[in-house]
C-alpha cells in the first residue's frame, strides 16, 4: 500500500486542500452545522477510501445533495431525525451493492461521461471566480444553475463588479499564476518541485499574506474571505460538536422517504463519478462498481451515526487526486488523515487560509476537466459523439448534475435508436440482367423492433418482378415482430410477383411458406 507513498503523500496534500472549503461550503448550503461537512470529509476519505477499491477515487459530502439535505432537515423536524435517514440511507446502498446494481454504471455512454466532466470544469470555474476576486459568495458550493439565495451563476459573475475585495483579489491572482509556472515550468526541472506540490507553496503563501497584512486598509482580508473551521475551546468542546441520530424518528414514513432519495441519489452519483475517474485515470485502473456501493454505505452508515452529511464519491477530488499524481487509495485515506488532525491541531491556521487561494486551486483543477482542446476532439468524432457530449454539458451548466447527465442519457438513448434504425441489414443489388432484379439483403446480427421501421420501409420500396435474398446466417438475435413483418411480405409477395430465397445455417429455403414456422425450428434465433 506504501508502495507509491511519494506520488500519494503530495497528492493527497492537494486533494485535502480542495476538500476542505469544499466540506464546509457544503454544509453551509445544506444549512447544516459546519462540523457535520468536516465529519463527513474524513469519514469519506478513511472509511470508504479504505473499503472502496477504487485506486483513486475521493469521497466526501457531494454538492448534489445539498438541496436534498436542506429540505429534509426541515421536513423531518431537526438534524438529529434527519441523522436517520442518513444512516438508513446508507444500509440501503449495502443492500444495492450486494443485489450487485453497480452494473448500472456501465450501461452510460463514454459521450455523457466525458461530457460530465467537462460540465463540471465549467461549474467549479464559473463558481469559484467570486470567491476568486473576494466577493463573498455563498452559492460558491452548490453546482446548481439556480442558486440557494434565488440568484444563479450568471447573476453572481456580474455582481463581482461591485464586490471585489483587493487583497483577496491580489493573493488570488498570485498564487493561480505560481499554480500556472509550477505545473508547466518547475514541475519538469526537477523532482523537488514534483515531491512539494503548488498547491501546498500558495496555501503556505496565502497565510503569510493574511498575516502580513492584516490591519491594512486597502490590502486585510476579513473573516468572511478565509476558511472558517469551527473551533473547539478544549477536548470536550471538541466531541460536543458530534451530534448523534433520534433513533425514535424510525417509524416516521418520510423518514425512509429521504433515505431511499439520498441512497438511489448518492449511488447514481457515486457510480457516475467512478465512471467518469476511471477515464481520467492515466493508469486505466477498472473500479470494482458493486465493491464501491457496500464501501459508501459503509461510509454514510458511519458519517450518519456520528453526525455526517451523506457521502458520495466525488469528481473534484478525485480528478484533484489524478492530476496531482495519486497512484493508489493511499491518497484518499491521507487525505482523510489530514482533515481529522488539521481541524483537532490547527484549525487557528486553516481559518489563516484566504478563500481566493484556494479558489485558485479549484480554477486550475476546473480548466483541467473541460479544456478546450475537448471540444474539438469531441465535434471531430461526428455528431453521434458530439450531440450527447453537448446536449450534458450545456444541461449540467444551466440545471444541475443529474438534469444534466439525464438530458444527455436521453439523447445517447436516441443516438442508439437511430442507430440501431440505420444498421438493421444491408441491402445489396446484385443483378438484373435476366428479367428479375436480384437483390440481396443481409441481417444484423441482432435485429429488434427498433428495427421494424427501416425493414418495412425497405421491403415495402421493393419493385415488381424482384428475386430477394434474405441472409440470416449471421444473426443471433432476430425480435418476433421481425419475424411477422418477414411473414406478412410473404404472403404479399406473391401478388407483386416476388420471388424469396432464404439463406440460413440450416441451408437454403426458396420462397419460405411461413417465416415463423421455419424461426420456431431454429435454436440460434428466438
Amino acid at each position: 500500500m506504501f508502495k507509491h507513498i511519494k506520488n500519494d503523500l503530495p497528492a493527497s496534500l492537494v486533494v485535502f486542500f480542495v476538500a476542505l472549503p469544499l466540506c464546509l461550503g457544503i454544509a453551509l448550503a445544506s444549512g447544516a452545522p459546519l462540523f457535520s461537512g468536516l465529519i463527513s470529509g474524513v469519514v469519506g476519505g478513511i472509511i470508504v477510501g479504505a473499503l472502496s477499491g477504487s485506486k483513486i477515487g475521493v469521497s466526501g459530502p457531494a454538492a448534489g445533495l445539498a438541496a436534498i439535505v436542506m429540505t429534509a432537515i426541515g421536513t423531518l423536524g431537526g438534524y438529529q431525525n434527519f441523522l436517520v435517514a442518513v444512516v438508513l440511507g446508507g444500509a440501503i446502498q449495502l443492500l444495492f451493492g450486494f443485489l450487485r446494481a453497480g452494473i448500472i454504471g456501465y450501461y452510460f455512454p463514454s459521450s455523457v461521461i466525458k461530457g460530465m466532466l467537462t460540465g463540471i470544469g465549467i461549474i467549479i470555474v464559473l463558481k469559484q471566480i467570486p470567491n476568486f476576486f473576494g466577493y463573498d459568495e455563498a452559492s460558491a458550493w452548490d453546482l446548481g444553475f439556480f442558486e440557494l439565495d434565488g440568484g444563479n451563476t450568471f447573476s453572481e459573475l456580474i455582481e463581482i463588479v461591485n464586490n471585489i475585495t483587493p487583497g483577496a483579489a491580489l493573493i488570488g491572482a498570485i498564487s493561480l499564476l505560481i499554480l500556472i509556472f509550477w505545473d508547466k515550468i518547475l514541475s519538469k526541472k526537477g523532482k523537488v518541485f514534483q515531491i512539494v506540490q503548488g498547491p501546498l507553496v500558495v496555501v503556505v503563501l496565502g497565510i503569510v499574506f493574511q498575516l502580513i497584512t492584516k490591519g491594512n486598509e486597502v490590502l486585510s482580508i476579513d473573516g468572511k474571505h478565509l476558511v472558517n473551521v469551527p473551533i473547539p475551546e478544549d477536548v470536550s468542546s471538541f466531541f460536543g460538536q458530534f451530534i448523534f441520530p433520534n433513533f425514535l424518528a424510525i417509524t416516521n414514513t418520510d423518514v425512509w422517504v429521504v433515505a431511499f432519495t439520498i441512497a438511489l441519489v448518492a449511488s447514481l452519483e457515486t457510480l457516475l463519478c467512478v465512471e467518469a475517474s476511471d477515464k481520467i485515470d492515466p493508469h486505466k485502473n477498472v473500479t470494482p462498481t458493486n465493491r464501491e456501493l457496500l464501501a459508501q454505505g459503509a461510509g454514510n452508515i458511519v458519517s450518519g451515526l456520528i453526525g455526517g452529511l451523506p457521502i458520495t464519491q466525488v469528481i473534484v477530488r478525485s480528478s484533484a487526486n489524478v492530476q496531482s499524481g495519486g497512484r493508489t487509495k493511499m491518497s484518499a485515506i491521507l487525505h482523510g488523515f489530514l482533515l481529522l488532525g488539521s481541524i483537532i491541531l490547527i484549525p487557528k491556521l486553516l481559518n489563516m487560509i484566504p478563500l481566493s487561494v484556494l479558489a485558485s486551486i479549484l480554477l486550475i483543477v476546473g480548466y483541467k476537466l473541460a479544456k478546450p482542446s475537448l471540444f474539438k476532439q469531441m465535434y471531430q468524432m461526428g455528431w453521434k459523439q458530439w450531440v450527447p457530449f453537448i446536449v450534458t454539458v450545456v444541461g449540467i451548466v444551466f440545471t444541475d448534475l443529474l438534469v444534466g447527465i439525464g438530458m444527455g442519457l436521453g439523447v445517447g438513448i436516441v443516438v442508439v435508436l437511430i442507430k440501431s434504425y440505420q444498421n438493421s441489414h444491408f441491402l445489396h443489388i446484385e443483378d438484373h440482367s435476366n428479367g428479375k432484379h436480384k437483390i440481396k439483403m443481409t441481417l444484423a446480427e441482432e435485429v429488434t423492433f427498433i428495427n421494424k421501421g427501416a425493414i418495412l420501409k425497405e421491403l415495402d420500396s421493393l419493385p415488381r418482378d424482384t428475386y430477394l435474398e434474405i441472409d440470416v446466417r449471421k444473426t443471433r438475435f432476430l425480435d418476433q415482430d421481425i419475424i411477422e413483418i418477414l411473414d406478412d411480405f410473404a404472403f404479399k409477395a406473391k401478388e407483386r410477383n416476388i420471388d424469396i430465397k432464404l439463406v440460413s445455417e440450416r441451408g437454403i429455403v426458396e420462397n419460405p411458406q411461413s417465416f415463423i414456422e421455419f424461426f420456431k425450428l431454429r435454436p440460434k434465433v428466438a
